[in-house]
């Protein structure tokens, strides 16, 4: 009888790399490792050959960059969504990327199995399995954090030296990082106190920290067609490359870094530090050229799906149909979100610097604080009794009432 076929999310570090063994040891089955490439230059030849030392009998190495560009980030993009006002999803939306990527690999395999190793603590636990749910119901989900006897990152590591497996962390750098080309997230260890100031020159590795970022400001123009960068410096760039520009002059600059302690879906707080330079610098410009031709109705609305877009993004719900509801409002917002953006870039700010675009709705003639002949100023004393009269009225019934 042949051996069942599991899938592993397979990464190279450290839970990913004693999983491969672990299920041997406890399952009659047959592992295949697949590694989600989304921009952060892994290294096939290694990766593919420390999988097979490991145990698994092949490993897929699937360059999924510029579809996470394209399908993930530039939705997130374009609705401005922030989960808690601080954190640009980074982790959230490579995961179902990933994950959708491991459902096909499964299927061609001929995999019953899908496996992770994410902890029965995080977020991306979820994120992988309802990506799973959402595109392959009948797939089996296993979970080895879940159900196994090791406790802590540790242990993991003495589960690899016990069996000759490298691991790229010791017990004295043992923080839990998640890097693509959005975003480095950093958590564990001195970071689990909130209490801790980041050693930032310590554990910065997209960027520098302001402190040392140059005297000098640097200014970077990017180009949107419907909310979507195009261009920056002048320069037509693919998205993956477009992205690689924006983190290299934005990380040059100190911009992009989140220290935050956020609530995470499984109900617990968790403080992390955050490197998106890139994505700091593009969420920047993108706000600006909506301020410039989006409506106050819809952008105040807009501003309303955002938080809600996040949460879903966030809780590993990108494939709910809410969420594709969402985008489609978000899309239609972006109708006339085109123009050019230039942004001040100093140590760890990012600015303004200038804004333009065929469909802005400012007008300089009705704005202007100097002498004109379109806006009648009269207007507004109509304008402010008829906005006020509620207000009023409810004054009045107070003092009928000697309440005011």
């Amino acid at each position: 009888m042949a051996k069942e076929k599991f899938l592993l999310a397979y990464s190279g570090g450290l839970d990913t790399s004693i999983i491969i063994p672990w299920l041997l040891e406890h399952y009659d089955c047959e592992v295949i490792a697949m590694a989600g490439e989304v921009g952060i230059g892994i290294d096939e030849k290694f990766l593919k050959e420390k999988a097979l030392k490991c145990g698994a009998s092949a490993c897929f190495v699937e360059d999924i960059s510029e579809e996470f560009i394209t399908d993930y980030i530039y939705p997130t993009l374009k609705a401005n969504a922030v989960y808690e006002g601080k954190y640009l999803l980074g982790t959230s939306f490579a995961r179902p990327v990933i994950a959708k990527r491991m459902v096909e690999i499964a299927r061609r395999e001929g995999c019953t199995t899908i496996v992770h190793g994410c902890t029965g603590k995080g977020n991306d636990q979820v994120r992988f399995e309802l990506t799973i749910k959402a595109l392959a119901p009948e797939m089996k989900i296993l979970a080895p954090w879940r159900i196994w006897d090791i406790k802590s990152r540790d242990e993991e590591i003495d589960y690899a030296a016990a069996r000759g497996i490298p691991v790229p962390v010791t017990k004295e750098n043992n923080y839990s990082k998640d890097e693509n080309l959005w975003h480095l997230s950093h958590e564990g260890m001195d970071l689990e106190s909130p209490a801790n100031e980041a050693d930032l020159d310590k554990i910065l590795e997209l960027m520098v920290s302001p402190e040392k970022a140059p005297d000098k400001a640097t200014y970077v123009t990017i180009d949107f067609d419907k909310g979507i960068p195009v261009r920056v410096d002048g320069q037509e760039l693919s998205p993956v490359d477009l992205l690689k520009y924006c983190n290299k002059v934005a990380g040059e600059n100190g911009v992009g870094i989140a220290d935050m302690v956020e609530n995470r879906l499984v109900g617990m707080k968790s403080r992390g530090v955050y490197e998106t330079p890139g994505g700091t610098l593009l969420y920047a410009a993108h706000r600006e050229l909506e301020l410039l031709t989006i409506e106050r109705d819809t952008l105040h609305y807009k501003d309303l799906v955002a938080q809600r877009f996040a949460e879903l993004v966030y809780y590993g719900q990108w494939f709910h149909p809410l969420r594709e509801a969402l985008s489609a409002f978000v899309d239609d917002t972006q109708k006339f979100c085109t123009g050019t953006v230039k942004m001040k870039l100093y140590k760890g700010n990012c600015t303004p610097a200038g804004t333009t675009s065929p469909y802005s709705l400012h007008d300089e003639a009705i704005a202007t604080f100097d002498e004109d002949d379109v806006y009648n100023q009269a207007d507004a004393g109509g304008f402010i009794n008829c906005f006020g009269l509620p207000m009023k009225v409810n004054a009045q019934m107070k003092e009928r009432n000697g309440l005011l």
